[in-house]
């Protein structure tokens, strides 16, 4: 594993030396997963969401878009299109719609996993533990809990209220139950700092996850945080190289964000330490109203182009798309 002292990851931070940043961090990332990048197919199954997420353009009190619901046949068309397309895995995403409700989510699970030789992930949100604990019963494997920020006064202002140690409570939780688990946070949120940046990379490194993630705020028009600046495209490819350092077997995605400000930030961030892709596969009557920020699913229309032009990046670049379930590599979580 790569040690580096607190100073050290201050200096990487702060751009002293992004070529051998980057250099160490694509090191760090083929020694773990060669030439391999996993692609999971996101299925955005719902944008209702009862949060109030001052980022966030799925915030229940946005009445400015359209929301949309799938049905169990939407979903499992969905899955079998990535599973004939040699996808690996799936993620199931919404926000915190509990219109769904634990039989259904369960029962969905089950299905998929009768159907295809595929890993299920789940990411809908703050939902019970004893719901997770059964929909893993049922087959799922993975969880995305999102931190976004580890500083419990900013989570609590821009999750208005909400309860930081609650949200942490539930990641661990979800690894007693033996789902392999990902968080992540927002690069460049408003009065987010140097060294706020710095304690979020040194806590989730803690927590010792199987993924981890980190994109750049994009301002939504539609949200309190409109007139806000974007994150930093090059401070988000620190800090992915660095979790890459001191988490060298976690599956770090290229974040859909950093495509949505500047479309090759994605494949540059496959060269400096990322090793997962994420195309979206949501169907093309909803994928442009899952607007969790301005340009997600923008650049291509259809699930397909979408899936082909992440292959095509990860071709073009040297690297091998990979069908594999893409399972975490870490040996201390």
């Amino acid at each position: 594993m790569s040690i580096l002292s607190k100073e050290e990851v201050r200096a990487y931070l702060e751009g002293r030396n992004d070529t051998e940043l980057f250099a160490r961090a694509d090191e760090a990332k083929e020694q773990q997963f060669g030439k391999e990048i996993f692609l999971r197919a996101i299925i955005e199954f719902s944008n209702h969401c009862n949060k109030r997420c001052q980022y966030c353009g799925l915030r229940s009190p946005n009445r400015d878009i359209a929301r949309y619901r799938m049905t169990r046949e939407t979903i499992l068309n969905a899955t079998a299109v990535a599973a004939a397309n040699d996808i690996g895995t799936i993620v199931l995403q919404s926000g915190d719609d509990f219109h769904y409700s634990t039989e259904f989510i369960g029962e969905l699970v089950k299905d998929i996993r009768s159907r295809h030789d595929i890993a299920i992930t789940l990411s809908v949100g703050d939902r019970d533990i004893s719901e997770y604990a059964h929909w893993r019963k049922c087959g799922a494997d993975r969880c995305l809990v999102k931190l976004e920020t580890t500083d419990p006064e900013l989570y609590a202002r821009f999750r208005l209220g909400e309860s930081f140690s609650e949200r942490l409570q539930r990641v661990e939780a979800l690894k007693d139950m033996g789902y392999e688990v990902g968080s992540g946070i927002i690069i460049g949120l408003p009065d987010m700092t140097v060294e706020t940046t710095l304690e979020d990379i040194l806590y989730l490194s803690d927590l010792k996850l199987h993924m981890l993630a980190a994109g750049p705020f994009i301002p939504h028009p539609q949200t309190p945080l409109a007139s806000e600046q974007a994150g930093s495209i090059a401070l988000s490819h620190r800090v992915t190289a660095l979790l890459r350092l001191l988490n060298p077997g976690a599956n770090i995605p290229a974040t859909s964000a950093l495509s949505a400000l500047h479309q090759p930030s994605q494949g540059e961030a496959l060269q400096r330490g990322c090793n997962v892709l994420m195309p979206s596969m949501t169907p093309e009557e909803h994928r442009s109203d899952y607007t969790i920020y301005p340009g997600k699913n923008q650049a291509h229309s259809t699930a397909s182009a979408s899936l082909t032009a992440a292959r095509q990046t990860v071709i073009s670049l040297g690297l091998e798309p990979s069908s594999s379930k893409g399972f975490s590599r870490r040996k201390d979580s």
